[in-house]
């Protein structure tokens, strides 16, 4: 019997490694970029075609290689980091396990060109699927420039598996993104299919952050430093009134490293606890300094993330530097017990000339003891618009006018009106119903009562009417009276761009004008008029975002969801008597009234004998 088991051909085992390593278009520019930044250079360019599909170009004006470091650079586990085993524990540079370039090379077309400052000529190499076509001199700039076209050509299920251009652009935008702020002192420049998406020169970290993600957040960062003897803490955070409902512009940097730390990003949130609601997200950037010894960063293909020895000593110090940040300030509550509050405002002897007595009005002719009729008015429901008042003549009336005036305005509800609640179905009993709280509504039924949720049960309608939206590609909408101009990070801009069809057919009336810059002249007529469109876009991009992140659904689902949780009426919100029956009857004519988005029941009953029994003795 013969052996079975055979060494695999290197061509194979770097296509096997390219698995981990390369991704997607966005993983083979992430390791280019790093690449060049380990170089030395102060100055990058990169090209994007086709999403990367078709070409990623990145130029460096780094060291360069010699021909022999040019030939090796695409062999496995060639690397000029690494010398021996300890070397693993003091890494400071970027790229060091020497797959990238061998992966890359396996399953894409590779042409690099590359000098040193001291040499005449640079090196030419072309590679195709880890094989050298050719290798010669040739004429070129100090540094190295190296051209991956068309991934995947040779392995075309993954390329298959590979997601629409706008998808593409956006994972390339965001890891560009990471290596661009954790590397504020070079010159980056970014051009997708000729035209050029970012223009970042050399500056400050704030600097950095607002010609990223736009000028606007120059006044919504907050600086955070630090310095202990376990780490050095350094970055920005933002003012808890900016944060959003998505986790996307949270970055933390270990030794100029982007990584991913749930336990970290906990100690960060846990310091905003008191200023900031349970779904909210602030904005970070944070650079952490450590030595190298004291962490593994060799856990992950795609060193993303980093294992510490004393991670609990961490999560206090940057939990303990970001709440001081907060508190320093202003942005938390602090108490100042050494000042006085009785005089940290003084009143000047001029500011008595202008206060005047108060004055009581009074009827000098007032009986209380009169059998006069006199009608007290008692707020009992008030509506957006008019104050409903009823005249009462004593204390037991407030209990008594609910009915009659119910029945009054119209509460009265369809005598045919059957509600189907999971597997039983009750019918209406003509009788009020009425809002408790400001935010449940009471209908009475034949065998008792039921209780609606307002929200949830708005925004059920909401969501099926926006579906219905989406399907139809027909959604009224509402011209603004003056079109409002929203300028975007490029990220943000991108989503917009691969979702403008849909977000039309819910009725916006938007357009591109310019470099991340939209124009939007109308919105959806189901939202009503006094609403802010510049807000209702972001709210719109956020609840997707993290729609698609945290519940994978899909596209026309996830708009759909996220417009309606935005743009629906909220708990505390006070209804007129015309809108609670609207609201009923809407809810009543969904698919699925009972459930809300979240999967929680939107109304619950109440029988007669569940009543009974509560009251026996």
């Amino acid at each position: 019997m013969t052996d079975i088991i055979k060494l695999l051909p290197d061509s194979v085992a770097n296509q096997i490694a390219a698995g981990e390593v390369v991704q997607r278009p966005a993983s083979a520019l992430k390791e280019l970029i790093e690449n060049a930044i380990d170089s030395g250079a102060d100055k990058i360019q990169i090209l994007i075609k086709d999403a990367g599909k078709s070409l990623i170009q990145v130029i460096d004006n780094g060291c360069g290689m010699s021909p022999t470091d040019a030939r090796m650079c695409f062999e496995r586990h060639a690397t000029s980091k690494i010398r021996k085993a300890e070397d693993l524990f003091a890494i400071r540079t970027m790229g060091f396990r020497g797959e990238a370039m061998a992966s890359i090379a396996a399953i894409a077309q590779v042409e690099l060109k590359t000098r040193r400052l001291e040499d005449e000529l640079g090196t030419y190499i072309r590679i195709e699927g880890s094989e050298i076509i050719s290798q010669e001199p040739v004429s070129t700039m100090p540094g190295t420039s190296i051209s991956v076209k068309n991934l995947f050509y040779n392995t075309p299920a993954r390329r298959n598996f590979l997601k629409g251009n706008p998808v593409e652009v956006r994972h390339l935008n965001e890891e560009f993104q990471r290596v661009a702020l954790a590397n504020p002192d070079i010159f980056f420049t970014l051009h997708q299919d000729g035209s050029e998406v970012f223009h970042l020169p050399k500056g400050s970290l704030r600097q950095r952050i607002t010609h990223l993600f736009g000028n606007a957040y120059n006044q919504k960062l907050v600086p955070v430093e630090e310095t202990t003897s376990i780490i050095d803490l350094k970055g920005y955070i933002g003012k808890p009134e900016f944060a959003k409902k998505t986790r996307g512009e949270q970055f933390f940097f270990v030794n100029n490293r982007f990584i991913k730390d749930p336990y970290l990003n906990h100690a960060v949130m846990n310091a905003f606890e008191e200023v900031l609601g349970a779904d909210s997200y602030p904005l970070y950037v944070l650079f952490i300094d450590i030595d190298p010894s004291k962490i593994d960063i060799n856990v992950h293909p795609t060193k993303t993330e980093i294992k510490y020895q004393d991670e609990k000593s961490i999560y206090a110090i940057i939990r303990s530097a970001v709440k001081r940040s907060l508190g320093r300030y202003n942005i938390s509550p602090t108490l100042d017990f050494n000042q006085e509050t009785g005089f940290s405002q003084m009143i000047s002897p001029k500011a008595f000339e202008d206060i005047v007595p108060p004055a009581i009005a009074f009827n000098p002719d007032f009986n209380p003891f009169s059998s006069e009729n006199k009608e007290r008015e008692i707020p009992f429901l008030r509506n957006s618009q008019q104050d409903r008042k009823t005249p009462t003549k004593n204390w037991g009336s407030l209990y008594e006018i609910v009915q009659p005036e119910a029945q009054q305005n119209g509460l009265a509800l369809d005598e045919n009106r059957q509600v189907e609640i999971g597997s039983q179905v009750f019918k209406s009993i003509g009788k009020q119903i009425f809002q408790l709280h400001n935010r449940f509504i009471i209908s009475q039924i034949k065998s008792g009562f039921m209780l609606i949720d307002q929200q949830a049960a708005h925004e059920r309608i909401l969501f099926e009417r926006f579906l219905e939206h989406l399907e139809s590609r027909q959604g009224a909408s509402q011209q603004s009276l003056f079109p409002q101009t929203v300028t975007l990070n490029a990220v943000d801009f991108e989503l917009v761009k691969e979702l403008l069809k849909d977000i039309q057919s819910l009725g916006f009336q938007i357009r591109e004008f310019g470099k991340n810059t939209m124009i939007i002249e109308g919105v959806p007529a189901d939202l009503g008029t006094n609403i802010s469109e510049h807000e209702i876009l972001e709210q719109l991009l956020e609840g997707f975002k993290n729609n698609q992140s945290t519940l994978k659904l899909n596209k026309r689902d996830s708009l759909a969801r996220s417009l309606a949780r935005n743009t629906s009426i909220k708990s505390g919100q006070i209804l007129s008597l015309e809108e609670m029956n609207l609201l009923i009857d809407e809810l009543f004519a969904c698919e699925m009234p009972n459930t809300s988005l979240s999967g929680k029941p939107v109304i619950s009953t109440f029988t007669l004998e569940e009543l009974v029994q509560r009251f026996e003795k």
